[in-house]
């Protein structure tokens, strides 16, 4: 099949995946979307929300849909990095056995990964980075496609062990969950409280991500795109010549070339689900705020002058 048949493909079968979430999910129709622009480009996301907006229904419904193994982590601070990975156990001819943890899966649901200390976040940066695993001098690959997706409760520090840049820059997006309207909450309580459960169908197969995947990674871009990503994310770094006053005054570190390479890989699956062959400019702003808001790290001034990540980033395009 030719890549722009593939293309072609690939666009039916995201609006279908995304009718397919709608069924358990109501609203969240914009980090649903985000979510699906992270696996289909290969990278991890941390769902920034307070508790009950169904973090983890919405993980646990695409994870479905797309026919992927999952399981769930919750991060506690007793948590150790072999809860994680496995552990070797003497069998009953004493030999070492080797008991695969809950991340040997093709999604992780890493619930609160600000509640456990960085001994064992650092259990799990390998895993995304490397996707694999070293575990008594022994090293596992893990199945492809893989992805983290870690949520965060933005309210109750207290016992929270915020996560290091080094890790939050692993993260492609950091997706911000917002309460759902009135008319959303009232359909939300109706589809909650019945007695009937949505059945979620299969859509898709590892190899097929994993396909869709390569074909992204194919799509060409213009020079002048990724110009305009390298440049949008060198004008965060406060010291740059570039960088608008807003970056200057409120702004102490601003993004790595990470930032730049997850741009242009999220603006060519944004520009793939809209039947688009190669990204535009409109497609690296569409997807800037949620690559862009964990990589800047504000000053005491911008918290005391209320002045928001959206703010910052708007000043760039």
């Amino acid at each position: 099949m030719s890549d722009v048949a593939a293309i072609e493909r690939f666009v039916k079968q995201f609006k279908t995946l995304k009718t397919e979430v709608a069924k358990a999910i109501i609203g969240q129709d914009e980090a649903v979307t985000q979510i699906l622009i992270s696996i289909f480009s290969g990278g991890h996301s941390l769902l920034i929300g307070v508790p009950g907006l169904a973090k983890t229904l919405m993980v646990n419904t695409i994870a479905q849909a797309l026919g992927l193994d999952f399981k769930r982590i919750q991060f506690t601070p007793d948590l150790m990095p072999s809860d994680i990975l496995g552990s070797e156990i003497l069998d009953e001819d004493r030999h070492f056995k080797f008991i695969k943890g809950p991340i040997f899966a093709n999604i992780i649901l890493a619930d609160e990964i600000n509640r456990t200390p960085p001994k064992t976040q650092a259990a799990l940066l390998e895993a995304m980075q490397e996707r694999a695993v070293t575990v008594a001098g022994h090293h596992y690959k893990l199945d492809l496609p893989y992805f983290v997706l870690a949520t965060q409760n933005p309210i109750e520090q207290e016992g929270t062990y915020p996560l290091p840049e080094a890790q939050l820059d692993r993260f492609m997006f950091a997706i911000n969950l917002d309460y759902p309207s009135f008319e959303e909450e009232v359909q939300v309580v109706k589809s909650t409280t019945n007695d009937i459960q949505p059945k979620v169908n299969a859509l898709f197969s590892a190899k097929e991500i994993v396909d869709f995947q390569h074909l992204i990674r194919r799509i060409p871009v213009a020079d002048n795109v990724v110009e305009y990503a390298v440049s949008m994310v060198g004008k965060t770094r406060p010291n740059s010549d570039a960088a608008p006053d807003l970056v200057k005054a409120y702004i102490d570190w601003g993004a790595g070339p990470r930032a730049s390479q997850n741009l242009i890989l999220a603006a060519k699956t944004h520009a793939a689900i809209s039947g688009k062959f190669s990204p535009d400019i409109e497609n690296v702003q569409a997807v800037a705020h949620s690559i862009l808001r964990h990589r800047i790290i504000k000053n005491y001034k911008a918290e005391a002058e209320g002045v928001s990540e959206e703010q910052i980033i708007k000043s760039l395009f």
